[in-house]
């Protein structure tokens, strides 16, 4: 299956954290790489709150994420969006594509899953298809899982270039709602993102393995397709992506935002004069924002703070 889109004339991108705790680097970098890449053409810039997964949320790691941003003069436009908060709006969701009969119970545990798979992707264990046409005998429904096809997905990345992926082979059919009750990621991304219109997504690699499953989706759901753009990872001096438990950034955001920001787009190819060495965080987003490069971007991870070549 290929993606396909009509043109948007006015771009809508968005940053959506998950408030497990403070805005760290990795997360600095979608931010600002989406901040720059809507505000260029002149468009929108929209904030979620990707606070589904209780479990993991972190009390008050939202507003400090939200303090951040504002401390680096990134303004978004509209009200933030809690998914917390859009729970009836994902079940809905769920009852259309039950009703197309895309969605079926699946009674399986993990170690099922990964003791019956028959092999296993970067993404995990492929789905057996254990329970596509009923639930078998001593199971009871623990997730809702949607069925794949094998038809392959296409779609051309912004950084990243043409990517293929046949979802049947590779991932198996997959969850629209935990066997703790949570709704996915994958689902409350695509129903988020096209009730706010988003059309240009931008976010780190690391979630480059999610979009044929989030096209896929747009599909069941008669929904149009956004643009993707990946950016590199950052990675800590051990080659491990960074995460809050390298650090966040609040602290620098409030003391040197401006080095902050100018060293974000340097990670990201883009190449802020000299003269805007000392200049604020507002001045030098200013910049990314007027003068920022798709075609600047690299597509390898990359240590933070060490340049390297573009990928070929």
């Amino acid at each position: 299956m290929t993606s396909a889109r009509d043109p948007h004339p006015t771009t809508v991108g968005r940053f959506a954290p998950s408030p497990t705790g403070p805005l760290h680097w990795g997360s600095l970098v979608a931010a600002v790489g989406s901040y720059c890449l809507a505000r260029s053409g002149g468009g929108r810039w929209l904030v979620r709150i990707d606070d589904l997964d209780t479990p993991r949320v972190v009390a008050g790691a939202a507003d400090e994420i939200l303090r951040t941003l504002e401390r680096l003069g990134m303004e978004w436009d509209g009200e933030i969006v809690w998914q917390s908060r859009r729970t009836g709006t994902y079940a809905a969701a769920v009852e259309e594509l039950r009703a197309q009969g895309m969605v079926f119970a699946c009674g399986c545990s993990r170690k099922e899953i990964l003791a019956s798979a028959p092999q296993a992707s970067e993404e995990g264990p492929v789905y057996p298809g254990t329970c596509r046409a009923g639930l078998p005998p001593g199971h009871v429904e623990r997730a809702l899982r949607l069925r794949v096809t094998s038809s392959p997905v296409v779609f051309v990345d912004g950084v990243f270039g043409r990517c293929v992926q046949n979802l049947a082979a590779e991932v198996g059919d997959f969850v629209m709602r935990r066997a703790d009750g949570i709704f996915s990621y994958q689902l409350a991304c695509v129903v988020d993102d096209a009730a706010a219109g988003i059309n240009q997504v931008v976010r780190g690699a690391d979630l480059l393995g999610s979009t044929p499953r989030q096209i896929y989706l747009y599909s069941c759901l008669g929904l149009t397709v956004p643009a993707y753009l990946h950016l590199p990872l950052a990675l800590a001096v051990n080659g491990e992506k960074l995460s809050k438990r390298h650090g966040d950034v609040a602290d620098l955001a409030l003391h040197s935002g401006g080095a902050l920001i100018r060293d974000t787009l340097l990670f990201l190819g883009q190449e802020p004069p000299p003269e805007l060495t000392g200049a604020s965080a507002a001045e030098v987003l200013a910049w990314g924002c007027a003068n920022f490069q798709i075609s600047a971007i690299p597509a390898l991870a990359r240590v933070w703070g060490v340049p390297t070549e573009s990928a070929s």
